[in-house]
């Protein structure tokens, strides 16, 4: 049977945006704002969800509230892509709530990262249709040129039918994890030189899964867990944890026998990580003895500019070269709908 396929993205067309977790567009108007006319001067409309500036103490809203609010946006057949304003810490509450056969009745384009891990990974585990580990409208859409810029091309590629594949993923010249208070911030951030890591050499092919690992583990073991098969490429990526945190997630990845059931790993760039140790020297002590190829300070993660990553895509990596490639297209190029 042929892989269902979300429709591609069009200037003109509408992204809904939606707020699964943190209330980023009350606490960060300016930010929001940015981010906001960002996208409508490259040409595509906007629906803000139903919880746009609004929030309930640490969250955006109720689980219901914030169910219904994405629910309206994948049952909306003028929304062609649904984009998270940011993570947070409770995007898991919502996933039994989702309405997933009006997804599958009408798939489009879903992208975020960090906390919304939860609903791509279940979307994709309930759908079999491919989601997209990108930009979240506040957080990545509010940076300052050219980080944005970088960050808004590289999700065009891979939500474009234009796009020739194989398609290499580029390797960003310059990248930041600079924190600057989002409200305070009125510059582009200082960047540095970038370059990729191998951790272990080789090349392998397989399905990608993953996203953020303490998201992750919120859903595991649960129908919202995409179950990891033999040959899978594992992405896997965190933001402000220490060593001993990082060590307790990847011995538990360890206990689960991830590690012997995935084809590679490729480690994304871990936001102002707490020492003393590096993740990738914390990782290869847990795994032992390393026999897939592993490639670090990838940029899909939490850092400036953000790579887009599809969630059920087939894809290569080849850790000698230090090369990524999606093996084909995720998108489709006519929109099917269900009667």
């Amino acid at each position: 049977m042929k892989k269902q396929l979300a429709h591609s993205l069009k200037k003109g067309e509408t992204i809904g945006f939606f707020s699964p977790s943190s209330p980023a567009t009350f606490f960060a108007p300016s930010r929001y704002k940015r981010a906001q006319n960002y996208l409508i001067s490259c040409g595509y409309l906007l629906k803000p969800g139903s919880l746009t500036g609004k929030e309930a103490s640490y969250r955006s809203g109720s689980i219901q509230a914030r169910a219904d609010e994405l629910n309206t946006l994948i049952r909306d057949p003028n929304v062609r892509c649904i984009m998270s304003t940011i993570g947070g810490s409770n995007s898991n509450s919502i996933l039994p709530y989702i309405d997933y056969d009006a997804f599958i009745a009408d798939p489009k384009i879903i992208v975020g990262y960090s906390d919304a891990t939860a609903i791509l990974l279940a979307i994709y585990a309930k759908t079999q249709i491919p989601t997209f580990y990108g930009p979240a409208l506040v957080a990545s859409l509010g940076e300052f040129p050219p980080l944005v810029d970088q960050t808004f091309s590289y999700f065009l590629d891979m939500v474009s039918d234009q796009t020739p594949y194989p398609h290499s993923f580029p390797l960003p010249p310059q990248w930041t994890e600079n924190y600057i208070p989002w409200e305070e911030q009125s510059y582009a951030k200082a960047t540095q030189a970038n370059q990729w890591q191998t951790l272990n050499s080789g090349k392998a092919r397989g399905r990608l899964i993953g996203g953020n690992l303490n998201t992750m583990l919120a859903i595991w073991g649960s129908p919202y867990m995409p179950e990891i098969q033999q040959g899978d490429i594992l992405l896997i990526e965190d933001s402000l944890k220490d060593a001993a945190t990082m060590e307790r997630l990847f011995a538990f990845l360890k206990l689960q026998g991830i590690f012997e059931k995935v084809g590679g790993i490729l480690l994304g760039k871990h936001e102002l990580f707490k020492g003393p140790r590096t993740p990738q020297d914390i990782l290869l002590e847990i795994i032992g003895t390393p026999t897939i190829p592993i490639i670090a300070e990838f940029d899909c993660s939490h850092t400036h500019p953000m790579l887009t990553m599809v969630i059920g895509s087939q894809i290569e990596i080849d850790a000698n070269a230090k090369t990524v490639r999606m093996l084909s297209a995720c998108v489709s190029s006519e929109i099917k709908r269900a009667d």
